[in-house]
């Protein structure tokens, strides 16, 4: 039996997908170390990009020929924050970057998927930010989004990526409203800071998720 997008199943040895968003700094990362170590498997999707946009890579050369040499090191790797600083400030050029990789990541994810499926992983977690615009929702048995006061998630990507508070509140600015995840989501889980209450939400959560699907 296969799904839409043709990833293996096999009756009630079938892994569940899990599609976990949330924007920078709302706990996300957290969040699918947690279910990690309750046996899922975890496909970070922005390391899945980070890895198609090695040198001479096809991602990578596409996003060159877009956006020109400028989001190119010296060493040839992408020079996110170069391109951060076309698309955060452009509608247009961020709608076109995702176009570009939102191709090749779902086509990586995919195959990885099929792996942790054929080793018998109970279940996956698709951490992928963008998780309904692009389409990713449709591959997943449940979705799960995080959200955080804005104010800490701010201060949590000053904190963690060395950038100006003006920075971060324009990343923040071109991101999912919170608003927009609770009306798409199947759950959302708060993270207001407590972290031992947070992670017991998300235990919750996974746990429940398996039950209903008769892996527990």
């Amino acid at each position: 039996m296969y799904n839409i997008l043709g990833v293996i199943w096999y009756g009630v040895r079938a892994l569940i997908i899990i599609g976990l968003c949330g924007g920078s700094g709302s706990g996300k990362t957290t969040a699918a170390a947690v279910m990690r170590g309750e046996g899922a498997a975890v496909i970070d999707t922005d390391r899945v990009y980070r890895e198609l946009c090695v040198p001479g890579s096809p991602c990578l050369s596409e996003l060159c020929d877009t956006f020109g040499r400028g989001i190119i090191s010296e060493d040839g790797s992408l020079d996110r924050r170069a391109l951060g600083g076309i698309v955060f400030k452009d509608a247009e050029a961020r709608k076109t970057l995702n176009r570009i990789t939102h191709a090749y990541i779902k086509e990586e994810t995919l195959r990885l998927i099929s792996e942790y499926e054929k080793k018998g992983y109970p279940a996956v977690v698709v951490d992928a930010p963008l998780l309904f615009e692009s389409g990713f929702d449709a591959l997943c048995d449940v979705t799960v989004g995080v959200t955080a006061d804005i104010g800490l998630r701010a201060e949590r990507i000053i904190s963690r990526d060395g950038i100006s508070r003006a920075d971060a509140e324009k990343r923040l600015a071109a991101q999912s409203k919170d608003d927009e995840l609770r009306a798409r989501c199947g759950t959302i889980i708060e993270n207001d800071g407590d972290a031992d209450a947070f992670a017991r939400r998300i235990r919750e959560f996974y746990r429940d998720a398996l039950k209903k699907a008769n892996r527990s």
